[in-house]
């Protein structure tokens, strides 16, 4: 069952300590291979990912500090390539892009999506080929447009009539004939936080196929010669763990393929389901498997396309947070504990809401753990906040460290890799964490942290 299946947040919320299930110390050691990077492992009782110690990364790099497991990310890429071999494996880079990330991905030959000009320069910047691009977006301008335009973008999916006509216009000016898919709303509703479900009808993305819009998009689209119109795109939400909503979503799509085929006598060659599939959070999380993943969704797509008597098209999924969330963790340094009592501890760390929002944006659920050391202290039930001036500034809700936590230990939080990067910010002018890979017992920045200098360049 997904993890969104309930209200986020649910599961934990304002629980007493006798509530709470009981914990030997022993546990609060315990590295869950299914939520922690694939390298990790606890040397000497210290927390060390990709064969270095997190004590060693606090120092040369400081704290707070995002931590990429190299190897980890790339198996990842591996097993998608793989799984869907014969498909098209597009990384949504919304989940965490920078150059060296875009390198991985030229490496182990995946694609790539971006959603603004923003996202497209990074990739350009470091030789990535335009091909492999998708760009995506609800509201994209003509700069952007044009800027997809010139460098040759794959695929630009259109999100509705206003971005048919800017598109359509500008492919025209600059003698350009894009290939162009339809974002389509399909009516179906994961099972996941409102924010981040993407395919009811009342919200931005997409043109609805209850409606007729998506249809009326396919009749423009095919009524302007320099647009290519190739396939299909739907989008089901986030952090999925089966593929229940994705048949349900192809066999609307199905319908719509027909209707084009009956209408236009087009027969359309791409299907894009999107991404959306989820990771394990905490201990009783579920992860969908990869190879699983792929059979399912290629049998799901060979059937429903066989019952509409459609030749099967060229499938394309858009992963992100599977491949680059479980590599990633946060390290911060323990600053300030202060007992509620009757209640909880109240555990202040370094960083807080600027380097991860999600937790007061959704109600995300984290794992962490006391990383500097081990310990064999009783449980002790613990709130791990940050240092922002605001009440809902907490990374971990409620979760147990050691009794004998100090002032200067280092907390890991686990599963960050995705969106955390992606959605920091500078509240209460806080700069941004550097980011780190780690491979093979060596550390090297990938994205420099900022620093207050930073923060003031620009104003005037």
């Amino acid at each position: 069952m997904s993890r969104f299946a309930h209200p986020a947040g649910d599961r934990h919320a304002e629980m007493l300590p006798h509530e709470r299930p009981p914990l030997a110390p022993a546990d609060l050691n315990r590295i869950n291979p299914s939520i922690w990077p694939r390298t990790s492992s606890r040397a000497e009782g210290a927390l060390t990912v990709g064969g270095v110690d997190v004590r060693d990364l606090a120092r040369d790099h400081g704290t707070p500090l995002y931590v990429i497991d190299e190897d980890d990310v790339r198996s990842r890429m591996r097993d998608y390539a793989t799984a869907f071999a014969g498909s098209e494996v597009h990384y949504a880079g919304k989940a965490f892009l920078c150059k060296e990330i875009v390198r991985w991905l030229q490496d182990e030959g995946l694609g790539l999506d971006v959603a603004s000009s923003g996202e497209l320069a990074v990739a350009l910047s470091v030789g990535f080929p335009a091909g492999r691009i998708t760009m995506h977006g609800n509201n994209k301008s003509k700069a952007e447009l044009a800027k997809a335009l010139e460098a040759g973008v794959g695929h630009i999916v259109v999100d509705s009539y206003d971005e048919i006509a800017r598109l359509g216009y500008l492919a025209e000016q600059m003698g350009k004939r894009p290939k162009v898919m339809v974002r389509v709303t399909t009516g179906v509703e994961a099972h996941t936080h409102e924010f981040i479900a993407t395919a009811h009808d009342d919200q931005k993305f997409g043109l609805s196929l209850n409606s007729g819009a998506a249809a009326e998009a396919v009749r423009r689209i095919l009524a302007m010669p320099q647009l290519q119109l190739v396939g299909l795109h739907s989008h089901i939400g986030s952090q999925i763990v089966d593929t229940a909503g994705f048949e349900v979503a192809a066999r609307r799509l199905a319908t719509l393929l027909v209707q084009i085929k009956d209408e236009h006598g087009v027969v359309l060659p791409e299907l894009d389901l999107g991404g959306g599939y989820g990771i394990a959070y905490v201990d009783d999380d579920e992860a969908p498997d990869i190879k699983e993943l792929a059979d399912g969704l290629r049998e799901i797509v060979a059937k429903v396309c066989v019952d509409a008597g459609l030749p099967v098209p060229r499938l394309t999924v858009e992963p992100g947070r599977t491949i680059v969330g479980p590599g990633g963790i946060t390290l911060y340094e323990v600053g300030t504990i202060k007992d509620v009592e009757g209640l909880r501890t109240y555990v202040s760390i370094d960083g807080g809401m600027s380097d991860n929002v999600r937790t007061a944006l959704y109600g995300a659920e984290y794992t962490a753990a006391l990383a500097s050391r081990a310990s064999e202290a009783e449980p002790m039930l613990s709130r791990l906040v940050g240092k922002h001036c605001e009440s809902g500034d907490i990374i971990v809700r409620d979760f147990h460290l050691p009794a004998d936590l100090a002032p200067g230990d280092l907390i890991a939080v686990a599963a960050t890799g995705a969106y955390c990067r992606s959605l920091a910010n500078n509240y209460n002018y806080l700069p941004r964490p550097a980011v780190v890979a780690v491979s093979g017992g060596v550390s090297r920045v990938i994205v420099q942290g900022e620093t207050e200098d930073d923060l003031l360049r620009g104003q005037l």
